[in-house]
């Protein structure tokens, strides 16, 4: 499968709380993000999740959001700061090869990478990034939307994340998508 990276006037539509109706942010999140945390979001896009995430880590805690679309930030901020919640999330723009995150390495409790690997130039590469910045038995919920990622290509990078220093802790069911809990050893 090509790599290809999400419109970003599309960010709307997947910022929309009509898609609430499909998947909730707080029944997802609830089990694996508590207060203090420092969580790891790559493709936030313009913050469906973002802005639970950041609710879930409180004052105490941090969300570090990476993005490689300008205009995806730019959204993510306004949606921030009219919720209250900017000075929680620090939010970066990512280069095509790297999340840029090597400053954060050991921190991360949590990482949600919900629907965006398959959008990775290489999730080898990103899988490695999102271990080295995490901290031993740190979760990363791994997600991919059924309609785009093929068995075979979840197992591919599946694959890349065991490679990268993950073991696989559970499959939670969320409605059209392939899921995987990973925890790093």
């Amino acid at each position: 499968m090509a790599h290809r990276v999400c419109p970003w006037w599309l960010g709307y539509v997947l910022a929309s709380p009509l898609r609430r109706l499909v998947y909730d942010p707080s029944k997802i999140l609830a089990p694996y993000v508590r207060e203090g945390m420092t969580v790891l979001e790559p493709g936030p896009g313009m913050g469906f999740f973002t802005l639970d995430l950041a609710r879930r880590v409180g004052t105490s805690g941090r969300v570090v959001a990476v993005d490689i679309q300008p205009k995806m930030i730019a959204g993510l901020k306004r949606r921030l700061a009219k919720a209250g919640l900017l000075e929680r999330v620090e939010v970066r723009l990512a280069q095509p090869d790297s999340m840029g995150i090597a400053d954060i390495a050991g921190s991360v409790s949590f990482t949600l990478a919900f629907a965006v690997v398959h959008e990775m130039p290489s999730a080898e590469r990103f899988f490695a990034e999102a271990a080295a910045a995490s901290k031993p038995g740190a979760a990363l919920l791994f997600a991919e939307p059924r309609g785009h990622v093929p068995d075979a290509r979840l197992g591919d990078e599946l694959q890349a994340a065991i490679q990268a220093g993950f073991t696989e802790v559970e499959r939670p069911a969320i409605s059209r998508s392939h899921v995987v809990v990973l925890k790093k050893a």
